[in-house]
């Protein structure tokens, strides 16, 4: 049987963890959702329904013998030109990571701008860590992270944490 005072860390330490695994997790937003990179989608409207965090990744699914992606400078979002190109990637399946506070333009310079394929996003800072004592329940309500998710974090750390402590490892 397991002493209090083991238990008690034991609860303390998966505590931590579980709210430090889930705060940190990033979010991959496909461009399009299911309709992909295609001419014709309302992107605008697309962006506005999603907040993007430094850390993040946006993801691009498209035919790759008939578009691509470039980022561009809102010159080049405006009037569909290459001005201020600073990333290209025509792979079909890009995830592009999000690593600056700033608005992204892309672009697809293919021709599909002319059709629509444009986005623009804000990327935010990444939100303050709370204070400790409100970690659990900031990682229970985290937009980055399911129910399911958070549940499948905590058994897993659970799962660990018992094999090391039946293992009689010292904290």
């Amino acid at each position: 049987m397991m002493s209090t005072s083991r238990l008690t860390q034991l609860i303390t330490s998966l505590l931590l963890i579980a709210a430090a695994a889930t705060i940190v997790s990033a979010t991959d937003h496909i461009v399009g959702a299911n309709r992909g990179w295609n001419p014709g989608i309302n992107y605008t409207l697309w962006s506005k329904n999603h907040t993007f965090y430094v850390g993040d990744f946006i993801s691009f699914r498209y035919l790759k013998t008939q578009y691509n992606v470039i980022e561009v400078n809102k010159t080049g979002y405006d009037n569909c030109t290459l001005d201020g190109a600073v990333g290209n990637w025509s792979s079909g399946k890009d995830f592009i990571l999000l690593n600056k506070s700033q608005r992204y333009y892309f672009i697809c310079g293919t021709g599909g701008c002319f059709n629509g394929m444009k986005v623009t996003i804000r990327v935010h800072p990444l939100p303050s860590p709370p204070p400790s004592s409100a970690v659990v329940a900031a990682s229970e309500n985290s937009n980055s992270a399911t129910a399911g998710e958070f549940i499948f974090n905590v058994g897993l750390i659970v799962l660990v944490s018992v094999i090391w402590l039946g293992s009689g490892a010292i904290w």
